[in-house]
């Protein structure tokens, strides 16, 4: 038989894979495995959005790319409510099969090529990269106020950040957005954790105080998924310079890109509701107040995770050791190189977990 040819670009293998010999020891744990290695949603999903799910089930026509006006209005008020940026035009709002879908096809949908240069940063969810040379570009990782070289296209901020939970300052990120304009580059803001907030106060990319009043050249991208348990549904959206977002708008459509009607109706219904949004954070802080001083106790030094799902942590040796030995006592953690070359003494600690499990590390830790 002819071999089979390769077809499209190499990509990284996907690093979940290489923690199975890993997972497998965990699970021989008599307690069970506890695993913070993943940021999966474990509580439920809140009644109002099943109830909202189903109310459209009998209907049997195609939904819209756009999304309905109801959704994109519902995501309008959302921003206003929860982050303060008022006066967005529902028009330059479009849903997207969950955020990770976006940010791999990002790049492909901006008619990004060889020769083009997506910057990411140093440390950076690995989708950044994948979305980056599914369209043939090129990958730059960028150090902590590093500018952009000539030629890029694309910039991905995280604030805050996976898997670091960093937040950068409005000033920072400002100085960013600053950078990638002037080298012609569209800024796209993976925001997915903005609603998770302990130490520190995250910002819109949107936000005046980070555009300058102008949104040319800039994507928020957002996600369900952790603020409202809608992992499973697949429940994210972009939101920005209207240009930007018509363009990209043309281009689902043609490729077929469309959000499920029972998700958009479940999206609207989220996002016009703030009560169960706060009740699943205060969820996380509870669990986080028990897991960080368990963490230190045990040895464990915690960098930056002043926001989102995770605690960055070291023992200060390779990340491999640290997530063996957390495998020996039963506890799932992710490899910090799975996000970049800088993350090779630290692992990635989820906060996903129920406050049984979670107590069960704690307990394990010490």
């Amino acid at each position: 038989m002819t071999p089979r040819t390769r077809r499209g670009p190499a990509l990284p293998d996907f690093p979940w894979d290489s923690l199975a010999d890993h997972a497998a020891k965990a699970r021989t744990h008599p307690g069970g495995v506890v695993d913070l290695s993943m940021g999966t949603p474990v509580d439920p999903v809140p009644p109002l959005i099943r109830t909202a799910l189903s109310s459209v089930a009998d209907q049997p026509g195609y939904p819209t790319t756009h999304g309905t006006p109801e959704l994109r209005s519902a995501v309008v008020g959302s921003l206003a409510r929860r982050y303060g940026l008022a006066g967005l035009d529902p028009a330059a709002v479009l849903p997207t099969i969950g955020s990770k879908e976006l940010v791999g096809w990002l790049p492909t949908l901006l008619g990004l090529g060889p020769g083009d240069v997506v910057a990411i940063p140093e440390l950076a969810y690995p989708t950044y990269e994948v979305g980056a040379l599914l369209a043939g570009a090129s990958v730059v990782r960028l150090a902590d106020g590093e500018e952009p070289p000539a030629g890029t296209a694309l910039v991905w901020l995280n604030s805050p950040s996976n898997p670091t939970g960093r937040v950068l300052s409005a000033s920072a990120m400002a100085a960013a957005v600053s950078a990638a304009r002037a080298v012609g580059a569209v800024v796209a803001s993976d925001e997915c954790y903005l609603a998770l907030s302990w130490d520190a106060t995250p910002v819109s990319v949107l936000d005046p105080a980070v555009s300058g009043g102008s949104l040319d050249g800039l994507l928020a991208v957002h996600s369900l998924s952790k603020s409202s348990n809608l992992a499973g549904y697949r429940a994210g959206f972009v939101a920005g310079d209207p240009e930007l977002v018509a363009d990209l708008l043309e281009r689902r459509k043609h490729a077929g890109m469309i959000m499920p009607r029972p998700v958009q109706a479940a999206m609207t219904a989220a996002l016009s509701d703030d009560e169960h949004t706060t009740a699943q954070r205060d969820r996380y802080a509870a669990r986080r107040a028990v897991l960080l001083p368990a963490l230190r106790a045990a040895g464990f030094t915690v960098d930056h995770s002043e926001a989102g799902l995770y605690l960055w942590s070291t023992r200060g040796e390779n990340s491999w050791d640290t997530v063996g030995w957390l495998a020996e006592r039963g506890v799932l953690a992710a490899a910090g190189t799975f996000y970049g070359p800088r993350g090779e003494r630290h692992v990635r600690i989820a906060l996903t977990a129920s406050d049984e499990r979670i107590a069960a590390a704690v307990e394990r830790l010490a």
